[in-house]
């Protein structure tokens, strides 16, 4: 049974949305990893840009609390994965689930129109991301940055806000820090202030864009230590585009690597590392390991 996976029925595009799907409704043989309740359910997701298919039918299961890595070449979809989940991009095919809620679609008047409104906020709600840039903003204190968004999406009290803010901070090793302007704080630190600020909305799931990749070498490992800490410490899935080899074969649960807007290979790390079946796969590991 864990080779199956669930079809969805189709339906028409509604209201200028993509192609949705309808409650699970049959199994049938198919080479994807399936879980029992998933916290992530991608189901045949689809995104052009243009003539470019960027991703083509991607269906994958992420299990509650599981930590997985993405990795690939550039162009092959990976950032695409995270940006559909927090809804920065429109998919135009397929379905996306959290939580056993969908994120791309909701009911109404029996039928199936594109999320919005309550629902939408409601569910994205549940995820959290960080960005290769930090995107703190640079007029607000770092203690200010992880208040903002409680304070106007949760209605949390400014005490309250700022009570949480400056424990997450203290948790990322930047407590002395809570009254510096990004401008004040190196890369690292801006990239633990944003972890912070994302953990402030209590996600179920955090999003990591390749969080390193702008970093001086040398504080690389402040910021994955603070995911290291997060993997261990607190019930959260996550999903990370990484370039760090090392990083993802020691974090992981699973790595997927991407090819062509596809998932070409999938394992655990020891598996995906150690014995790669894809020779695209071979090929890219052997590069990458080679040039690091």
């Amino acid at each position: 049974m864990s080779e199956l996976m669930v079809r969805r029925e189709v339906v028409p595009q509604l209201d200028g949305g993509p192609q949705v799907s309808k409650e699970p409704n049959l199994l049938c043989a198919c080479n994807r990893k399936v879980i029992s309740d998933p916290m992530v359910r991608f189901e045949n997701v689809t995104k052009r840009y243009g003539a470019l298919t960027v991703l083509d039918g991607l269906n994958l299961d992420i299990a509650r609390n599981e930590k997985v890595s993405i990795i690939g070449p550039s162009g092959s979809g990976k950032t695409t994965v995270l940006r559909m989940l927090m809804t920065l991009e429109r998919i135009d095919e397929g379905a996306i689930w959290v939580d056993g809620e969908p994120l791309t679609h909701m009911r109404k008047n029996d039928r199936l129109v594109p999320a919005a409104g309550r629902h939408l906020r409601r569910v994205r709600g549940k995820i959290g991301m960080v960005f290769q840039h930090f995107n703190l903003f640079p007029h607000m204190t770092a203690v200010q940055n992880c208040m903002e968004a409680p304070i106007s999406v949760l209605g949390l009290s400014k005490q309250a806000a700022e009570a949480r803010a400056v424990e997450l901070l203290e948790m990322v090793g930047l407590g002395d820090k809570k009254n510096h302007y990004p401008i004040q704080l190196s890369g690292g630190q801006k990239q633990r202030v944003a972890i912070a600020r994302a953990l402030a909305m209590r996600p179920k799931v955090m999003l990591f864009d390749e969080v390193t990749s702008a970093l001086d070498p040398e504080l690389v490992g402040e910021v994955l230590n603070v995911i290291r800490k997060l993997g261990a410490e607190h019930d959260l899935t996550m999903l990370m585009v990484t370039h760090q080899m090392g990083f993802a074969k020691e974090f992981s649960d699973r790595v997927c690597f991407f090819y062509g807007g596809k998932i070409a290979e999938q394992g655990t790390p020891e598996q995906l590392f150690g014995s790669p079946q894809n020779e695209r796969t071979r090929q890219f590991l052997s590069a990458v390991l080679q040039a690091g």
